[in-house]
């Protein structure tokens, strides 16, 4: 087979694998989704148990990438994708970091009597969008796609700032409960950070297509 034939296979390969990278990545905050809305703290245990196959994804990807660079001596354009590449899986692992951070949260959450945040669910539900969105920009190259996450994330923002507030006002009124609301605001802020890693996929995306970097 052609040297450029293998070459091109292996840039496919790389691609399918950073597109289970980011199914698996989907099938972690569909979990964290329903332990949160529950407070069910057996799913959140195994959304931590299962964090490691996304570790060793990332790990597998980045000597795909090294074995790239070291035996195809890749052009610009391709380097590009393979650089981009590299980035965009240490983001992915980040996002299911915060997967397993937040559902640590919910175990500690899940002993107490406490409603969930009011529209905690439209900023999951929100990220969660985010997620699917960017990867569906990376795998068409979508730039409007890329662009639509990057305004999402405003509206996350928002959401986090409206969601804290009413956990401080909600602490003066039970301070008996401070520490379940600083949990809340923890999980919060964990949102906050995942939609924050879709943003930069959806930069590097650009950059894969234009070449302009921005981050």
């Amino acid at each position: 087979m052609p040297t450029r034939q293998v070459y091109l296979e292996e840039l496919a390969k790389l691609k399918s694998d950073v597109i289970k990278m980011g199914s698996l990545l989907e099938d972690s905050l569909g979990e964290v989704i329903a332990a949160l809305e529950n407070l069910d703290a057996p799913k959140a245990e195994r959304i931590i148990r299962e964090d490691d196959r996304i570790d060793e994804m990332e790990r597998l990807i980045e000597d795909e990438c090294i074995n790239l660079i070291a035996k195809q001596q890749p052009v610009a354009t391709d380097l590009r994708q393979i650089a981009s590449v590299m980035r965009i899986i240490s983001d992915i692992e980040r996002m299911a970091d915060h997967c397993s951070d937040i559902a640590e949260f919910i175990i500690r959450i899940s002993g107490e009597n406490l409603p969930l945040p009011e529209h905690i669910r439209d900023m999951v539900n929100d990220s969660t969008d985010m997620v699917s969105l960017v990867i569906e920009a990376y795998v068409r190259e979508d730039l409007s796609k890329a662009d639509q996450v990057l305004n999402e994330d405003k509206t996350v923002d928002q959401y986090a700032k409206d969601i804290t507030d009413e956990l401080l006002i909600a602490m003066k009124h039970n301070p008996d409960k401070i520490r379940s609301y600083t949990d809340y605001i923890m999980i919060i802020n964990h949102l906050e950070r995942l939609a924050d890693h879709c943003t930069n996929i959806a930069q590097w995306v650009r950059f894969i297509v234009t070449g302009e970097l921005s981050i």
